[in-house]
């Protein structure tokens, strides 16, 4: 990239004017003094296609996926991560200089970097992971655990036919609890993670019996607004370690920016601020 040339990177999806990844990635270009723009489009489905084949024509060196195009765009793309495969979604577009498209799927990366930013003594051997959720960020969270090493993944979806699907996908280290039971998931339980958005302001709360958690348990909620949800206050009340949603967007963001501006970005507490603002 020449000095000439000003890199364009973005968000698309539909909606899109909640994201905070423009603010994300605009604190670290203005960080690192690059001369670049992170511009969010809301793309419709029906011109998605057109849309993927045309920013790389207007400068764009790339662009994150969000809802509800992350599954859409692996159809799209020349090229795929096998973890992008295997989560069966991407999150993350490169625009290569040979013209190809590249998918990836960052958001098991992030999810494991901010549990390891916040608990760095987490060990994926020291017991069972619990997942409330079947969807997409369950997906990316159960194919991070599994690499990682945990052996046992107690997972409990509102639908039970898709924990079931999941199951099997992943294979027979997930364990299918009937929501009414999923409770019972956290006794023994070293790591519970919610990716639900049960929690999240404006949605219900998870009310999940939580008696089975110890003082050793870590529990995380992808839900950063509010940054303490119910679940986390809760395991914080009885002695867990408690990790929130945010630096998992964070994290997620840090491969990226990488690829597409030619540095690596750092998560820390200003970037923290500058997203809490």
């Amino acid at each position: 990239m020449n000095d000439n040339e000003i890199p364009l990177a973005g968000v698309i999806g539909s909606p899109v004017a909640h994201s905070k990844s423009p603010i994300l990635h605009g604190h670290w270009l203005k960080t690192h003094g690059i001369k670049g723009h992170y511009i969010p489009m809301d793309v419709d489905h029906r011109d998605l296609e057109s849309v993927i084949h045309a920013l790389p024509k207007m400068g764009f060196v790339g662009v994150n996926v969000t809802i509800p195009h992350k599954e859409a765009v692996l159809e799209l793309a020349d090229l795929v991560t096998d973890r992008a495969a295997l989560i069966g979604a991407a999150n993350t577009l490169i625009f290569r200089k040979d013209g190809k498209v590249h998918a990836d799927n960052t958001d098991g990366y992030g999810f494991m970097e901010n549990l390891r930013q916040n608990v760095p003594d987490w060990n994926p051997e020291a017991g069972p992971a619990a997942i409330f959720g079947a969807g997409g960020a369950a997906r990316a969270v159960i194919a991070a655990l599994i690499e990682s090493g945990v052996s046992e993944l107690r997972l409990a979806n509102r639908t039970r036919a898709r924990a079931e699907a999941l199951r099997s996908e992943f294979g027979p280290k997930i364990s299918v609890y009937d929501w009414v039971q999923a409770g019972d998931m956290l006794e023994g339980a070293a790591t519970v993670v919610n990716t639900t958005s049960l929690g999240m302001a404006g949605k219900p709360e998870l009310r999940i019996p939580l008696g089975g958690l110890s003082r050793d348990t870590v529990v995380t909620d992808l839900v950063y607004a509010p940054l303490e949800t119910g679940l986390l206050l809760a395991a914080q009340e009885k002695g867990c370690r408690a990790v929130d949603g945010l630096g998992m967007l964070l994290h997620q963001a840090v491969p990226a920016f990488e690829r597409w501006f030619g540095v690596r970005p750092k998560v820390n507490e200003a970037l923290r601020r500058a997203i809490l603002a």
